[in-house]
């Protein structure tokens, strides 16, 4: 059997598997401490499956202590792994194009970038986009953005590595060499992240 197939018989099945993976497998890491922070994630899954990318696995919600500005409301974080159906190619153009349309669906919800680190409604950051690698060149194609991938700070953010850890602790970072459930065992960063029960629990 391979590899890739042997992997996904001994992850977990349930309610957060969606439909069978297929590469290039992409992450994306969502999050929201303004507003229904629940609802705003569950939107910006419907919105992120309009621009034709099937969700093949979510992982649990995570409550997680702010990094970087403490003095505002704790998020709730999920990643999700996506195949992009129609309209992103397998390139770096293909990867811009789909950071692109993340942007707008952040600004199309109520995002504001005013204060660094700060509040805000929705969250979503391409984590990883297959193997590729892409290091802030600036690309002419219709999404106009700098991008870089694999995100350059997943590996230090303990809030991202916990819920990316559950639906695929053997998946192997692309430039680093190490697979997420080593990156998670080794990270410094020791803010809280928890397995999210609903706020009237």
């Amino acid at each position: 059997m391979p590899d890739d197939l042997k992997e996904r018989s001994q992850e977990p099945k349930g309610p957060h598997l969606y439909r069978a993976a297929q590469s290039p497998r992409i992450y994306i890491c969502l999050g929201a401490n303004l507003g229904d922070r629940e609802s705003n994630l569950s939107e910006a899954q419907r919105r992120i499956e309009e621009l034709g990318c099937a969700i093949i696995r979510a992982s649990s919600l995570y409550e997680t202590e702010p990094v970087g500005l403490a003095d505002q409301p704790w998020f709730l974080n999920q990643v999700i792994e996506v195949r992009a159906d129609s309209g992103f190619d397998f390139s770096p153009d293909g990867a811009a194009e789909l950071l692109g349309a993340l942007l707008r669906i952040e600004r199309r919800m109520g995002r504001r970038r005013t204060v660094p680190d700060g509040p805000r409604i929705i969250d979503i950051d391409l984590l990883l986009f297959g193997e590729m690698i892409i290091d802030a060149n600036p690309l002419t194609n219709a999404a106009e953005v700098k991008i870089t991938v694999p995100h350059p700070r997943m590996h230090l953010r303990r809030f991202v590595l916990e819920p990316l850890c559950e639906i695929a602790p053997r998946l192997v970072h692309p430039q680093i060499g190490r697979t997420i459930g080593e990156l998670l065992a080794e990270v410094e960063d020791a803010s809280t992240v928890r397995l999210y029960k609903g706020d009237n629990i």
